[in-house]
This record gives structure tokens, C-alpha cells and sequence, in this order.
């Protein structure tokens, strides 16, 4: 993805990104179902967002509202000729990482047990039923509560329609919560399907067509 609008993440953001995504997601019901005790999650949070930054630093695509970090946008865009082997390294550390943080924020092995369960809700499996080609995939989509309803979500959100439209490209994307379906389809996004198979946790998986 390409952004004329937005600001490119550099590697030195990462750390003050990482506490707009824990500040972000601290109520979000992904991680209230997956780490339910509250003490356990303020814990987590930073370790397991560090992780995912990281990895997506080196295979996606991050871009913020301004140099001010105030708002977030993650995508994977498949029309990117990336390394295999280097996704793959990449990947496998942050997955062994993440399991190190769980592992150790919870000796109970309870939080890890949870996380294998909700494996589902963490690896959008379910866009593997789309068009692998010509798609954008929103990973995060976040803005700081202290600056919604400043126009930041609008702000990032069209600039991947713009660049989604222009190369003729599907959206995709998932929510966990059902506050923000109605916002993604003011976006024109469609609801493709709902996966529930855990903790009574609803994934509201959207796209938005070509």
C-alpha cells in the first residue's frame, strides 16, 4: 500500500505504538475472553503487542494518522512479493515469543490454553475463502480514545479504500466487536460471516469488494 497522506511507521516508533495498541485493546473482547483476569492482561498486553508490531514491522505495512501516533493502520497487502522464508522466520519468532510472554505472565499455563483455543480468532483463517491476488487485509485499525471522533479512523480508513479502489482491490478485515460493524459499513464493507467457536466470542469478518 501506497499513502501520499499518511505517515510511513519507522522502527523507533514501534515502543510508542505498542502503548496506543495496549491503551487501544485494554477492553477490547478479544483479550478480555482469552485473558480474563485483569492483573494477567495489564501484564500482557505490552509484551504481546511488542511482539506483533515487530512482525508485522518486517511483513506489513504500518502507517499512523501524523508523527503524532495518534491513530493506526496495519495492512497486509497481497499484491507485495515478500521473501517466504523470511515471513515464515519472522512469524515463527513472534509466535515463540508471544508463547514465552504467556507462558511466563501465567505460570498456570491457563492463558496459553486459552490462546490455542482462540487460535481462530487470531490468524484470519478465514480469508484464506477469498481472492488471494488482488486483497488488502486490515490487521489493526486503531485510534486513541482520547482522539476518537476526531475524523483519525475516517482519515486511514479511506486512504486504504483510495488505494484499494485505484488498484482494484478487495478489503478485508475483522472486528471482535459489534459496535464497529455498523462503522465499517458506512465504509461500504459487507459482513462475509461470523466465527463462534470459543468463550462465546463473536468475529465479525468483512469485506469490502473490488
Amino acid at each position: 500500500m501506497e499513502s501520499q497522506k499518511l505517515y510511513r511507521v519507522q522502527r523507533e516508533d514501534l515502543p510508542k505504538l505498542q502503548e496506543l495498541l495496549t491503551e487501544c485493546f485494554a477492553e477490547d473482547p478479544l483479550y478480555l475472553s482469552l485473558i480474563p483476569d485483569e492483573d494477567t492482561r495489564k501484564r500482557l498486553l505490552p509484551e504481546l503487542f511488542e511482539c506483533d508490531l515487530t512482525e508485522f514491522f518486517e511483513n506489513c505495512e504500518i502507517y499512523a494518522d501524523s508523527r503524532d501516533l495518534n491513530g493506526i493502520l496495519v495492512v497486509a497487502d497481497s499484491s507485495d512479493h515478500v521473501n517466504p522464508i523470511q515471513y515464515f522466520l519472522t512469524e515463527m519468532r513472534a509466535r515463540l515469543k508471544t508463547d514465552e510472554y504467556l507462558i511466563k505472565e501465567d505460570m498456570s499455563l491457563r492463558t496459553l490454553w486459552h490462546f490455542i483455543l482462540g487460535r481462530d480468532y487470531l490468524n484470519s483463517s478465514w480469508t484464506d475463502q477469498l481472492h488471494q491476488q488482488r486483497r488488502l487485509h486490515i490487521i489493526y485499525l486503531a485510534v486513541r480514545p482520547s482522539m476518537q471522533h476526531h475524523g483519525i479512523s475516517a482519515l486511514l480508513m479511506e486512504e486504504a479504500i483510495t488505494y484499494a479502489s485505484k488498484n482494484r482491490m478487495m478489503i478485508s478485515l475483522e472486528t471482535h466487536n459489534e459496535k464497529n460493524v455498523d462503522m465499517y459499513r458506512h465504509f461500504g464493507f459487507k459482513l462475509f460471516g461470523i466465527v463462534e467457536k470459543h468463550f462465546g466470542l463473536k468475529q465479525y469478518c468483512m469485506v469490502r469488494e473490488i
